[in-house]
């Protein structure tokens, strides 16, 4: 992470684009808050237990929401830990022999290309409550996933057989991320947004898939929903590839909360962005949601999210984590306890981000705001004010239209849209 984090004062701009006296308030209680809370850790430093390791690089983190056990993953290896950081098992994924250009992997068909042993980097690890299992996914073999028993780490299975099972071949974390929705009787479903690195032929950058009880059911990682013109998924196009041949959706963070699931993004901004290969790139970071229970994706709506501070923005997402606010943060924000809040850290600027600039921010937004703002873009456009706007998927821009449904609430999680996609422009 970044040299520098300021905690808990940088507030997007998106959500309260006109600042009163009501505003001016509610920045400088968060100024004052972190202020306050630094002095304090200044004057009393509490002990904190650490777990470190040599050989490897720890890419991701998921603590069991009942027993408190900790799962690591890392490059070759997923660790489960204690409460207290005590080491209880080591599970070893890799090096693997393969080679990212095989497609299908070498595990199921023999491949022209030379193989060579691969370090398995975890792109994602989550836990499947009602399997009673860890999900992870990782680099090689195009990206397939294994499942582990929580108490021991014991392989439950690894399906690599069909293309359902191929997630993406990247091999970076941070490029990554998904979330589990418990369904009936024993299977749930798995968002998943991943980085193609161009292969759009093959991976979907955001898609809903099954998690069946047994790991090796040939419905596992199958699209929720599937038919000649619709299906749970997206896919990044063609013609945007051609366009801008970098294109790429990183997605950093996923989380549910009540009927939703939301990402935290970073992606190519087109409009900045020129076509020529000459031309430096700029980023964007982008929250998207979708109705938990929308096999469809018609409800899928996105929106540039940052922070400005001093008139400096901070656009490039690198770490994001859902909470709740805690007595004194709530009190700050006017909101009860039990209020979901999204942290999310930036790093200035929209260039480097591979190697963003050193200074960051610790940014907080609450859910109930960015579903209110979502909201009332939404009943704008109904009523045939603005655009529909989202580059990358449709190559260009949308008129709102006019529209009887402009007071449509969130009844089932839907908003009416059909296959139309909702861009939030900055504002």
């Amino acid at each position: 992470m970044s040299s520098r984090t300021d905690s808990a004062i940088g507030i997007d701009r998106l959500l309260e684009p006109k600042r009163g006296p009501k505003m001016a308030a509610y920045l400088i209680g968060l100024v004052l808050w972190g202020a306050a809370t630094t002095d304090l850790a200044h004057a009393h430093r509490p002990e904190f237990r650490s777990f470190s390791v040599t050989g490897t690089r720890l890419a991701h983190l998921a603590v069991h929401r009942e027993t408190g056990a900790v799962f690591l993953g890392g490059v070759n290896r997923i660790y489960k830990l204690a409460g207290n950081l005590t080491e209880l098992r080591l599970h070893l994924t890799g090096p693997v022999e393969d080679n990212a250009r095989c497609y299908p992997p070498p595990s199921v068909r023999a491949c022209t290309q030379g193989l060579a042993p691969a370090p398995n980097v975890n792109k994602l690890l989550l836990i499947d409550y009602p399997g009673d299992r860890l999900v992870a996914c990782g680099s090689v073999w195009q990206g397939v996933c294994q499942f582990l028993r929580l108490g021991d780490l014991f392989k439950l299975g690894e399906p690599h057989h069909r293309k359902e099972h191929y997630l993406s071949s990247v091999n970076e974390s941070g490029a990554m991320a998904g979330v589990a929705v418990e369904g009936a009787k024993d299977e749930s479903s798995l968002f998943i947004g991943t980085s193609i690195d161009g292969k759009s032929e093959y991976f979907p950058t955001l898609s809903s898939r099954r998690l069946t009880g047994n790991a090796e059911d040939a419905r596992m990682f199958g699209l929720v929903y599937q038919d000649e013109f619709v299906s749970s998924q997206l896919k990044i196009p063609s013609d945007t590839l051609s366009r801008f041949p970098a294109f790429d959706i990183y997605y950093i963070y996923a989380f549910a909360s009540q009927r939703f699931v939301y990402f935290v993004t970073l992606q190519l901004d087109t409009e900045l962005t020129s076509p020529d290969a000459s031309g430096e790139p700029f980023y964007t970071s982008k929250i998207v949601r979708l109705c938990a229970g929308d096999s469809k994706f018609y409800s899928y709506v996105e929106f540039p999210i940052g922070c400005t501070r001093d008139g400096v923005e901070y656009r490039l997402a690198q770490a994001a984590h859902l909470g709740k606010p805690g007595r004194r943060l709530a009190q700050s924000l006017g909101v009860s306890e039990d209020e979901d809040v999204l942290f999310v850290v930036f790093s200035r600027g929209q260039k480097h981000r591979a190697d963003p600039p050193g200074e960051s921010l610790l940014c907080l937004f609450t859910i109930g705001a960015i579903k209110e703002r979502i909201k009332a873009r939404i009943q704008s456009c109904y009523r045939g004010e603005g655009k529909l706007s989202l580059p990358w998927l449709l190559n260009k821009e949308l008129v709102c239209i006019n529209s009887v449904s402009a007071d449509q609430g969130e009844e089932d999680g839907g908003w009416g849209l059909g296959p139309a996609i909702l861009s939030l422009p900055l504002s």
